[in-house]
């Protein structure tokens, strides 16, 4: 049966990018090999700690979403606690409603994404999504309303001609 997790990880902050990626393959290969999936990586970079932790006062901070087995939580705990570029680490079981919500979330995103006509190729599709600038107009900033707010909008009024 597998679960949704979240782990985080904190590295020390003396790594180099090729320490971190290391660390990261690392995961993905415990996880590819207990049958479990990464759905995203959320690298937060170098931040301030809240407290000292084995005298470093940085670290580098790295987030995991994983769909896993209860064994792979197992294997993942014993060698983040062996490295010794992790200083602190954390793997928590996520609610199944949050994830649902966010996967539910995501396939609307990907819906709305896809063309609505088959045929459009590419090129058509950049130009009816980039709408036309007028001269002058480059500084503004346009706004987008949603369905829902443009049920809100009245009508433009009409000017009637003035006979004299």
């Amino acid at each position: 049966m597998t679960r949704d997790y979240e782990l985080g990880f904190i590295l020390t902050p003396e790594v180099n990018e090729e320490q971190t990626r290391a660390i990261l393959e690392r995961i993905e290969q415990i996880v590819n090999t207990h049958g479990g999936q990464i759905m995203r990586v959320n690298q937060w970079g170098r931040r301030r700690l809240a407290y000292p932790i084995q005298h470093h006062r940085d670290g580098f901070y790295v987030f995991v979403d994983m769909v896993l087995t209860p064994e792979t939580v197992n294997e993942l705990d014993r060698t983040l606690k062996v490295s010794e570029e992790v200083i602190r680490h954390l793997i928590k079981r996520r609610d199944p409603r949050v994830v649902q919500k966010e996967r539910e979330e995501r396939e609307a995103r990907a819906a709305q994404a896809v063309p609505a006509e088959e045929g459009e190729t590419p090129a058509e599709e950049g130009a009816a999504a980039e709408p036309e600038v007028p001269a002058g107009a480059e500084d503004e900033v346009p706004v987008a309303l949603s369905s829902e707010e443009d049920d809100y909008v009245p009508p433009a009024i009409e000017e009637e001609a003035i006979e004299a």
